[in-house]
């Protein structure tokens, strides 16, 4: 059995710069690539959602100039065009998160890009960007009050969130050997499969992932029962 969705938490870029004697910018710019990567294990391997953590609220308040040069990376991968890169895997891509929080310029393009794959539907890749799962929580629930709404069940709820009653996670992928969720989808992955990999970002390979795999499929899920 393979999952149908897979959410990655890709931790260990800056650890990573620090081990290979590189510049931050670099590893960064190394484990954005590195999507693509995964995107083309996703397609060999028919599963045809991919949700990515790329950025957190959190991340906010590392060292200045650490954001403005993520920031620029992430300004240069969008205006070089992610559609032309994913529109022959077919692959549909979706930002989500508190956007408004992102500098406006980079906001535009990410919807550009939007439109730009919308037709590639064979595919999707979910980037979550300035996500910070309690704030999700918080602006459901606020969005909640603005429509007035009494009462809300799970289904109604689903849909206030960044992912807007997306269908969960099924495995949820962490790498860099930290054994924690860091608050990545807390609603969603209720009763996701986790898994966690010692092997840092950019070093996360084709195997690594495979032995997520196999990892996943002898697992039984039992959502409580």
């Amino acid at each position: 059995m393979l999952p149908k969705h897979i959410a990655i938490i890709p931790d260990g870029n800056r650890r990573w710069a620090r081990k290979n004697r590189k510049t931050i910018p670099y590893a960064y710019n190394k484990g954005i690539e590195h999507i693509g990567d995964v995107l083309k294990w996703c397609r060999k391997h028919r599963i045809k959602k991919l949700t990515m953590w790329g950025f957190s609220t959190e991340n906010f308040m590392r060292d200045r100039d650490e954001v403005k040069n993520l920031f620029s990376l992430f300004n240069q991968k969008l205006a070089e065009g992610l559609k032309e890169d994913y529109k022959k895997y077919g692959v549909s891509v979706h930002f989500r998160g508190s956007l408004s929080s992102l500098p406006k310029d980079i906001v535009e393009k990410m919807r550009k890009v939007e439109r730009d794959t919308a037709k590639n539907g064979k595919y999707e890749l979910n980037l979550m960007l300035a996500y910070g799962g309690r704030q999700e929580l918080l602006d459901a629930v606020n969005a909640a009050l603005a429509r007035h709404l009494r009462k809300v069940d799970e289904k109604t709820f689903s849909k206030l969130l960044y992912t807007g009653g997306w269908k969960d996670p099924d495995l949820v992928i962490r790498t860099s050997g930290e054994v924690r969720t860091s608050g990545f989808l807390p609603w969603q992955s209720a009763y996701s499969e986790y898994y966690f990999s010692k092997k840092l970002w950019p070093d996360f390979g084709a195997v690594d992932f495979k032995l997520a795999l196999n990892e996943f499929a002898r697992r039984r899920r039992k959502y409580g029962k």
